[in-house]
This record gives C-alpha cells, structure tokens and sequence, in this order.
C-alpha cells in the first residue's frame, strides 16, 4: 500500500528534487517511514538544528538554481524553521518547506504541540501555506507548492497532519470539486515589448556617465552585463548578493555597493548622469544617486521591484540576460573614454589601498590579511559562503572572485549562523568544487559549531573533499559593537558583545578533521596553503584584534562625533580602536 507520505516523496523526486534538510521528529514520523522504504533518488540530509536546515535548503537552491525542501516536525521544530525560510524570502530564494502537524482529530483541543501553523507560516510563505486535510491533496498540494515557489521565487509551506500522512494514498478522481495538477514545465517570454526596449536605449544611449548596478537577478548573464557596460563605456557596481555576478579582476568593475562596499562604487554613484539597475533590490538609497541627479532603467523579473529603490523612467519586466541580449543591438558605443577611464583609475587605486590596509600591523593580527590573502589562494571554481558581521565586511571589500566561482551569504535578513550551512549545503550540492566559508567567532558559537558535527559526518563522501572554514577569533560581536560606537556613541557594552573563549581548532581535531590556529601575519599565507590543500575538511582560526574598524566607503559627519564619544568613554580598548582607525586611514 502506497501511503500519502510515500506519493509525497515520490512527486518531489518527479520534480527533480534531490535532497531535504531537516531533523526528525514524531510529527512526521510518516515522512521519515517513507524515506527508510522509498526507491527513489532522494536524501534526508539530517541537521544539526531545524533553523541550518532551512538555511541549507535556502543555499540549495542559490548554488543550483533548484527548489530547496526544508523538513520539520510539529509546534517546535516548525517554529525552529522559520529564520532560514525569512532568509531565503528576503532573498528571494524558491524554498519548499514540509512541516508536521498534530493529528486531525485533536486539532482545537489544546493539544500537545498543537500552534496554529497557517497563521505562523502566513507571513513567510505568504504566496502559498496549506494544510492537506484529505489523501487526495497531496498531488495538488506539492505541486502548487514547487511550481508556485518557482513561479514567485518565493517560500511555500505545506502542513502535513501525522495522521494523514500513514493514510493510503489517492489519485482525485474525475469528478467535481477535484484538481488535477501536472509536473510539465512552464515556458516564460523573458523579454520585453520592443517599444520599451527602444525607450531604455534611448536613455541609456544619451548618458555621458553611466553607472550599473547589478544583483543576484543578474547572475548568469555575465557575459551579457560586460558586453552592455564596453558599449556604453559604464562602469558597474555590485550588490552584495550579485557579488560573483562579475569577476572583481575586471578593470571597471567597482565591486560591491554601500556600507560594506568600496570608494569606487561611492564615487561612481555620486558622478553618474545614467543609472541601468539589474537584477538588485538593493536597499539603501542614500548609496544611490541623488534623486534626480541620473536617468534611470531598471530590469527585474519581478515587476513589483520596478522603481522601489530608485525611481526609474523606463522599467523592464524580464530575464536579466534575454533582456540584455535584446537591449544591445539598440545601444550606440561610446565615442569618449573619459568617464571609463575615469572609473578605472579609481579602481586601480582602491586595490593598492585595499593591500595597504591589509598590510597594517595589529595585536595580534590584522583582520584583512586573512582575506586578501585567500583572494590569490583560491582554487579555480570555488564557491564561497560569509555569515554576517564584520567578516562580511572583509568579504565585501577585500575578496577578488574569479569568473567560475560563486558566493553568497545572507543577504535581505542579514542573519547570523549561516555562514557553515549554507558552505555544507553548497558542498553536498557541489561535491566536486572548492567551499570556503567566512565565518566570525559569534557565528560559528550560534550554529557553525553544531554543524561542523554535520560535515565531519559527510566528508568522506564528496569527491573532492576541500573545505575550509575560517574563523575570526577577535572574542567580540564585532560589527554590533561598531554599530554601537558609529550609531549610538556608546562604547562597547562587555557583558553583551564580548565572548567566552574557545579553542575552535582543537574543536576540529576532535572531529576528527584538521583544525589550524594562526596569529601571526605571516603565518597566514601558508595557513591558507595548507588548508586549501588538505585531504579532509579544515577549521582554520584566525586570531585578530577586535580595535581594526571596517571603514565605509562614506562616513557621515554625525556618525564620526559618535565615534570618538563613545571612544573617550571606553578604557584602554578606545585607544586602541583609535589608533587602529587612525593607522587604516593613513593607509587609505
């Protein structure tokens, strides 16, 4: 007898669905059956924590351009998903997640476990959130939640009572008040109207100073972006979620945009008279032009983002690379080079000032130098993953991404712990490829720990078992505390941003994986060495003064009175964070 659980399991696996992350639990104890008999090709990726396993299933889908399936049981482990599925709905990530229920007959009784997981999973996976009450929506229900996920690049929900899972699975019949849904493939236009097309060259085409802004909707279309940037002679910024749209080795590509990003975008957005945005729902407008200082063209697949962050004269609805495609034929070349040129002494220096920076001696080590060292240790085809604070600042300003590499981190959330589950799903995705990932000591104590477990567990069944993961040991919640002295003028609180001690590397040893400590700068280089190069999965701790500022690329006049306030107030610490600052500006 087929069960609910088992037609469920069997249609995801018709869908292409490869792996589910999740943890277990008796709320879907009928799913977890169904996996220990199932034929199909299709893996339980146990986590460590149902939050990675949602993060996981958000990666997935980044680094394979898939539906990521996320698992959990009832009341709590349903709830433990819901900050990795707002970082794939932020990101705009297509994401499955299958979540146990109580069982039919104890719903309304106050039961055990019993949330009301509609209303929970409302806001999240608002495009689609059911519960499969009868046998007979199960077909309807996975495949409107995969295709709408899809459609909408959006998180969907399906919840699953554990007594309707064991129940014989049923094929709706031909009759009224049924559905019949399919699997068969949709077939999109991707390109606009040609009249819009001729209204943004037309844009494009009159602007002596154009700048691009690019995004993760750009990735894939690479090649189309540089050959639009050569005919218009602009330069293009990057998103921090487009950063691996774009080599950072290209002259006139200024790297990323905003607080973490760099002199060069700044400038750029500053002098420009055109602004084409793609694929980016970048935030935050005061990085943009002024309003109306530039002429604007924006093209998203998603005609709701259409003006949002800037406003624009001409929107395009559509595939960034089809729409690129069809746009070039309509674009003039640039007759002066000026701006262009412009543009790439700008970035020329700010590469000379980003080595500087990195050189400067701290105690015990610069936080830069790990990461502009890893720029020229890279293997062809690695894929790079940071979690937040200040290490992605580093990874913003300092990593040079080759063409053939990807990288990503959590973009619209900004959350913390990912940076490990998104490098393990990245790997079991990518068995084949270098994963680095760019981890603060805060992070890896949230969840990078946990699911360090998860990956000694797996490596021994990738083909290429190269994965690094790098933690900056500064004991402190690094970027909050910059955010304290900058925003608040108020010096570092110690009983919330310092952090107890912990030897990350041993902790690798008795994983059985191999585990590197560092604090000398010049140690890092053959650290990275080393690891890129080992036969099993490395922990390398980085050892680095919390005093060395992740400088904006714009520092507003306020902002800088808050600094040195906050600094006065602190004890030898402010000092130091002073003469850091002082030594990164001179450099600069």
């Amino acid at each position: 007898m087929q069960t609910v659980s088992d037609f469920i399991l069997s249609r995801l696996a018709q869908w292409g669905i490869q792996r589910i992350y999740g943890y277990p639990g008796d709320g879907i104890n009928g799913l977890i059956g169904a996996f220990g008999r199932t034929a199909e090709p299709l893996e339980f990726i146990q986590a460590r924590h149902e939050e990675t396993a949602a993060f996981m299933a958000c990666a997935h889908a980044k680094f394979t351009g898939q539906v990521g399936v996320c698992m959990a049981t009832s009341g709590p482990g349903a709830i433990h998903l819901l900050n990795g599925l707002y970082d794939a709905k932020l990101d705009h990530q297509p994401v499955v997640a299958l979540v146990g229920q109580q069982a039919r007959t104890a719903m309304g009784g106050d039961y055990q476990q019993e949330v009301d997981l509609v209303s929970l999973f409302k806001d999240v996976a608002h495009d689609f959130v059911h519960v499969a009450s009868s046998p007979m929506q199960a077909r309807h229900l996975v495949d409107r939640a995969i295709r709408i996920a899809m459609e909408r690049r959006a998180v969907t929900c399906v919840i699953l009572p554990n007594d309707v899972q064991d129940l014989p699975a049923v094929q709706p019949p031909r009759e009224h008040a049924t559905v019949h849904t399919g699997i068969g493939f949709t077939s999109h236009a991707g390109v606009p109207a040609s009249t819009a097309l001729q209204n943004a060259a037309d844009i494009l085409n009159k602007g002596e100073r154009v700048a691009i802004l690019a995004g993760a909707g750009a990735w894939g279309a690479g090649d189309e972006l540089l050959q639009v940037a050569d005919r218009l002679g602009a330069g293009v910024a990057k998103a921090l979620l487009g950063k691996s749209v774009l080599p950072d080795n290209i002259p006139y590509v200024t790297g990323s945009i905003g607080l973490l990003g760099t002199q060069p975008s700044w400038r750029m957005m500053n002098e420009c008279d055109t602004l084409l945005m793609v694929g980016t729902a970048f935030p935050y407008s005061e990085f943009l032009p002024e309003e109306g200082q530039a002429r604007a063209v924006q093209i998203d697949r998603d005609g709701r983002m259409i003006s949002l962050r800037y406003p624009v004269e001409q929107g395009l609805v559509g595939d960034s690379k089809a729409t690129m495609q069809a746009l070039l034929p309509l674009l003039r070349p640039r007759e002066s080079h000026r701006w262009r040129d412009k543009i790439e002494k700008d970035v020329a220096q700010w590469w000379k000032t980003v080595e500087a920076r990195a050189m400067v001696s701290a105690r015990p080590m610069n936080p830069q130098r790990p990461f502009w060292e890893l720029s020229r240790h890279l293997p062809d085809r690695s894929i790079i993953t940071c979690d937040s604070g200040s290490a992605a600042s580093w990874y913003a300003q300092h990593l040079r991404l080759r063409k053939g590499m990807s990288a990503s981190l959590s973009g619209g959330l900004a959350s913390m712990g990912s940076g490990v589950p998104y490098a393990l799903a990245a790997k079991l995705a990518h068995p084949d490829r270098p994963v680095v990932a760019l981890v603060g000591d805060g992070a890896m104590q949230m969840n990078g720990m946990n699911e360090l477990i998860t990956i000694a567990h797996r490596w021994r069944d990738w083909q290429d078992p190269t994965m690094v993961i790098l933690v900056l040991n500064n004991g402190d919640l690094n970027m909050v505390t910059w955010e304290q002295r900058v925003m608040g003028g108020d010096p570092r609180f110690k009983d919330s941003q310092l952090l107890p001690a912990f030897p990350y590397a041993d902790y690798a040893h008795l994983l059985g994986l191999e585990g590197i400590r560092v604090d000398d700068p010049e140690q890092v280089a053959g650290a990275w060495e080393h690891a890129l190069a080992s036969d099993r999965p490395v922990l390398l701790e980085m050892v680095v003064d919390p005093e060395v500022p992740p400088i904006p690329p714009h520092i507003p006049l306020k902002q800088v009175q808050n600094y040195i306030k906050a600094l006065r107030q602190e004890d030898a610490s402010g000092g130091a964070a002073l003469r850091a600052t002082l030594k990164q500006w001179w450099a600069g």
